[in-house]
């Protein structure tokens, strides 16, 4: 048999109409029934997660297809094995029922088109080494390496080129007076940086003092900017980074650390220069008034979150003596964030509490212990103030009208709200939409709702899940998570480009420059790529973080091989029981481990459930786990159940 091409192809093509399927349709599936050829295909669009549905069109002639609907037909459960995606179709029919086989994805891919992903660790073999070997990273034993290895395999950029380096270094290390004209002079201010106890690059400076009602907070950002020239080779480079990535051993900056820990970080004692966003805040924690201005500041204290937390919560004798003069600024600074916070809970505001990791490792770069990092009172204090900023500045430039680049955040799909709703409903949370839409409000009543209970912090990872993620636009749409309707990032232009960019718009506009000399215009033409370029690089640093913990995470399990330990059922499908520890670390109790029975995925329910003893293992449950395996390089942890903690209380 010989088979011609048609000469009308492609039957079916990507259709810029639809989001879901502007980007590419492939692998159908098709079968013929009652005259009407039906076909099952794959299609994703353009967005920066790349979810793959499948969708359904039909033909009478086998060529000439239509498209069914303008909706994907079957997509990704919301915390299924196919979360990710579904996709490569196989349709069988049996008597009256028509039965389809797909393969899946547990995470969406990403724009991985976007750039490599392929880097491998090329062995000792010299001439017989393979061809398509990219780069010799060293050896795996050499401290390091294996975190070199995502950098590389992330396409990020390590290394700065020379033409960078010896611009960055032409850099002066003190603040000029030239630069100092024509700007507003707050070195009598008292003020103050709140950060880790690590950090170096200090790019955000807070003062705050009271007159009657009125709170005058001051958030002095450093001026990156100035130093930072447009289109520059320091520019270009920290475009082509858009964010600095924070892996477990090492940050790779977007900025030479001669700008970042230099004259760009507000270091104590320093003159330095700042775009400064200062606000009148009343009672109810609303801006009734603000300022933006080009600055020149000295920071009076460099703080870390550890010592204001103490000086807080009055634990610590020897903090309290040594700040004792800016005592009075710290509680006025608890009082105003709790304003803020409770400002922004009553319009909605989604205040997801997740504990962070925090990898130690020893001087040989191994992971030697995991611990969760929670948020305190200083953590929520200079969160509370730069969302206040940022909040500020976006409305200003909103209203105005000028070209600008926002943080927004769309709300969810229907679609994944709904199978939500039903998973949190066999859950045994019961929240009712009031409109079509969910709101803000409904999702923070459903966080609001478990607190507490055992399965908390697994039902609030479903919830996220749930949501779209933000991104860098400009047009100006609102925040979802924030119950926000302007929103920007302002506060960190040492680490992101995006705050760079616009710092840029708005000394512009403070200096006249947008009409004057048709900067306006500029901005329109570039913002786009800066948004999208800025959104691309922030999902790759986020995935370079995520394969870094993990990575660390198995390294230091692997040193606890045979242990047991105590955790919570975190996640359930069909293969097995996700198990979390309380240091962060989780696991796979793989369902061929379960001896005692064999267990059947519900997935209405998420529990897995014995066929005979109808023993059911479900979200929260409490659990104690052997650890069985733990491989670095494939960043996996594999527990054995040795015991149901929460059917053995119960028992008691």
């Amino acid at each position: 048999m010989r088979l011609k091409k048609y000469d009308n192809n492609p039957i079916l093509s990507p259709n810029s109409a639809n989001a879901w399927e502007n980007l590419v349709v492939c692998n159908p599936g098709v079968w013929y029934e009652d005259g009407i050829f039906y076909m099952l295909y794959r299609a994703a669009g353009d967005d920066e997660e790349h979810i793959i549905r499948l969708g359904l069109a039909t033909s009478k002639d086998g060529y000439d297809f239509r498209r069914a609907s303008s909706q994907p037909v079957f997509g990704p459960s919301i915390d299924g094995p196919d979360a990710g995606g579904v996709e490569d179709p196989r349709i069988v029919k049996f008597d009256d029922e028509y039965y389809v086989t797909y393969a899946f994805r547990p995470y969406p891919p990403g724009q991985y088109w976007k750039f490599p992903h392929d880097v491998v660790l090329r062995p000792q073999c010299g001439s017989h080494a393979p061809v398509f070997i990219k780069e010799n990273l060293g050896n795996i034993r050499t401290p390091g390496t294996d975190i070199l290895a995502i950098v590389k395999s992330f396409g990020i950029p390590s290394e700065f080129p020379e033409k960078v380096m010896k611009q960055a270094q032409r850099v002066p290390d003190h603040v000029l007076d030239a630069d100092r004209d024509g700007r507003l002079d707050l070195r009598h201010l008292q003020t103050v940086t709140i950060d880790g106890e690590d950090a170096k690059d200090l790019d955000d400076a807070i003062s705050l003092t009271k007159e009657g009602d009125i709170y005058h907070l001051g958030v002095h950002i450093a001026d990156v900017s100035n130093y930072v020239q447009y289109n520059s080779a320091l520019d270009r480079e920290a475009l082509k980074r858009g964010t600095s990535v924070y892996l477990a051993d090492r940050v790779v900056p977007m900025l030479p650390e001669r700008l970042s820990n230099g004259i760009c970080s507000l270091n104590q004692g320093e003159d330095r220069l700042a775009l400064s966003c200062l606000m009148d805040i009343n009672e109810k924690g609303k801006v009734v008034s603000h300022q933006i201005a080009e600055t020149v500041i000295n920071v009076n204290e460099r703080m870390c979150y550890t010592d204001v937390k103490n000086i807080l919560e009055d634990t610590d004798e020897e903090a309290k003596k040594r700040y004792e003069a800016l005592i009075p600024m710290f509680f006025m600074m608890k009082e105003l964030s709790g304003i803020l916070r409770n400002s922004r809970h009553h319009r909605g505001s989604i205040d997801f509490d997740f504990p962070e990791s925090k990898i130690i490792l020893n001087a040989a770069g191994k992971a030697i212990d995991v611990k969760p990092y929670e948020a305190n009172v200083a953590t929520k204090i200079i969160e509370d103030f730069m969302l206040m900023a940022n909040e500020t500045v976006a409305q200003e430039y909103c209203t105005e009208e000028i070209p600008f680049v926002y943080r927004t955040h769309d709300n969810p799909d229907p679609e994944k709200v709904e199978s939500l709703l039903t998973l949190l409903h066999n859950q045994g949370v019961k929240i009712q939409k009031a409109k079509e839409e969910i709101t803000p409000k409904e999702i923070q009543q459903i966080i609001e709702s478990i607190e507490g209970l055992p399965n908390e912090a697994m039902i609030s990872r479903l919830v996220l899940r749930s949501m779209k993620q933000a991104k860098y636009t400009t047009e100006c749409s609102g925040h979802f998570g924030l119950a926000a309707k302007y929103y920007c990032h302002f506060t960190s232009p040492i680490r992101r480009y995006p705050d760079l960019q616009i710092h840029r718009i708005i000394k512009d506009n403070l200096r006249g420059r947008l009409m004057r000399e048709g900067r306006t215009e500029h901005y329109a033409e570039i913002l786009d790529e800066v948004a999208r370029q800025s959104s691309v690089c922030e999902r790759r640093a986020d995935e370079a973080e995520r394969e870094s913990d993990k990575l660390k995470k198995a390294e230091y399990m692997s040193y606890h091989l045979g242990e047991e330990f105590e955790g919570i059922i975190s996640g359930v499908t069909g293969w097995g029981l996700y198990v979390e520890l309380p240091n962060t670390v989780e696991g796979l109790v793989h369902v061929n481990t379960l001896r005692d029975d064999y267990y059947i995925f519900d997935q209405e329910t998420y529990e897995l459930r014995g066929e005979m003893t109808k023993k059911v293992y479900k979200l929260g449950d409490k659990v104690c786990v052997r650890v069985a395996d733990a491989d670095k390089m494939l960043k996996t942890v594999d527990f054995e159940l040795v015991a149901d903690i929460w059917n053995d209380e119960e028992e008691n």
